[in-house]
């Protein structure tokens, strides 16, 4: 009995202790970006455009980018993983060789290292599909769509995040217990019927909850934009889905890395990574909100 308690004690102290040196980590980390970054932030740096080599100037174009990729790659990403993730819960025959299928293609994508996903959104959205669309809309020699732009950028995030929304919808739909499916069913109602109206709105906290989960990581993602749309410097903001963008991530990893004189952006590149952690964090809280509106107002 004694050792029983001494080893209860000993696990009770790890997992404590555990516990304490992870968020210790985390409050060091943002404590030194909120130092380091909260005295460069100010009105004129988040509504400004970069000047002077990215030395001086605002991160206007790059917040816009981030905004723009994370609403297209939404709108495209969003609604595939949902619908994918109905069918394999509530049509498809869980057994059935093509069910097998998309899971395993889930489960090899979300494995896939992310610099992965960049190199095929070259090869297949750049140099495949747009030369492709290139040849047959654009005169000889002109490039439009073969070349990066915000749409195969945005294309390409959506496929990244697709396991994400994927398995979080169908952990959702899997909460809704069978009993209210089989009523529907047994007073008339139609599969879709059921699942349009009894499924989707008992499931809808979780649908959200996973879709900005998903885009919360979208937005932090640098290695799939790097050869698919992102730009290096570019004051203007993209007036089309064939142009380049900004982006805060690749903005963060240009200027700490690439910048001639990495000094002296010092105090934008802690700026910049605090705007981003601010408008993940934001994503995450949107989330869990969401959920807790969603849940109040069907509890009432």
């Amino acid at each position: 009995m004694i050792q029983k308690k001494i080893l209860s004690a000993s696990v009770s102290s790890a997992t404590a202790l555990s516990a304490f040196f992870i968020l210790a980590i985390v409050a060091v980390v943002m404590g030194n970006i909120i130092i380091e970054g909260s005295s460069t932030i100010t009105w004129e740096f988040l509504t400004g455009k970069p000047t002077e080599g990215m030395t001086q100037g605002g991160i206007f174009p790059a917040i816009f980018g981030t905004f723009l990729l994370v609403v297209i790659m939404s709108i495209i990403g969003v609604p595939i993983g949902t619908i994918t993730a109905i069918y394999l819960t509530e049509y498809a025959n869980q057994r059935s060789p093509f069910a097998r299928l998309i899971r395993f293609a889930v489960n090899t994508l979300a494995g896939i290292p992310a610099i992965v996903f960049g190199l095929f959104g070259l090869g297949f959205f750049i140099q495949f599909v747009g030369s492709s669309m290139d040849k047959a809309l654009m005169p000889a020699g002109q490039l439009r769509w073969g070349q990066p732009n915000i749409l195969w950028a945005s294309l390409t995030m959506a496929i990244l995040t697709l396991p994400v929304v994927i398995v979080s919808v169908e952990e959702a739909l899997k909460s809704v217990p069978r009993e209210l499916r089989e009523a529907s069913l047994a007073l008339g109602a139609t599969k879709f019927e059921t699942i349009w109206k009894i499924v989707l709105p008992n499931s809808l906290a979780g649908m959200l909850t996973g879709g900005i989960l998903a885009v919360s990581r979208g937005a932090g993602e640098v290695a799939p934009i790097l050869f698919t749309g992102a730009a290096y410097f570019l004051p203007k903001l993209p007036n089309s889905l064939s142009d380049q963008f900004m982006e805060l991530g690749y903005h963060i990893y240009i200027m700490s890395t690439q910048s001639p004189d990495v000094e002296a952006t010092r105090g934008i590149q802690y700026a910049t990574t605090l705007v981003l952690l601010v408008l993940t964090f934001a994503l995450n809280f949107s989330a869990i909100f969401l959920r807790y509106r969603v849940r109040k107002n069907m509890a009432h």
